[in-house]
């Protein structure tokens, strides 16, 4: 075996599976890990709220759809109920 091969075989064999970067290198790096940290904090915010949303509108829905074979829904202080839902929609749309 040569020279050449025999060094190939040690930078094999002591290869520690780093490599050297200068600081703008390092700096590029640190920000896209923040970056990539606070896309997906947002993204886990964003999916608790849909997830609320979600469930408040469910059992609505769930409501509506019981006794399909009736044809009128008797809703007593409809007004005040769904203005009390919109709010809740809006607390839950404003976080």
């Amino acid at each position: 075996m040569d020279y050449a091969g025999e060094e190939k075989i040690m930078e094999d064999i002591f290869d520690f599976g780093f490599t050297a970067v200068d600081e703008t290198e390092l700096e590029a790096v640190q920000q896209a890990t923040t970056k990539v940290a606070e896309t997906t904090n947002d993204v886990e915010a964003l999916h608790a709220k849909i997830d609320k949303l979600y469930n408040a509108v469910t059992p609505l829905l769930n409501n509506l759809k019981k006794n399909p074979e009736k044809e009128y829904i008797l809703w007593p202080n409809r007004l005040a109920k769904v203005e009390e839902f919109e709010t809740y929609l809006q607390k839950i749309y404003a976080e």
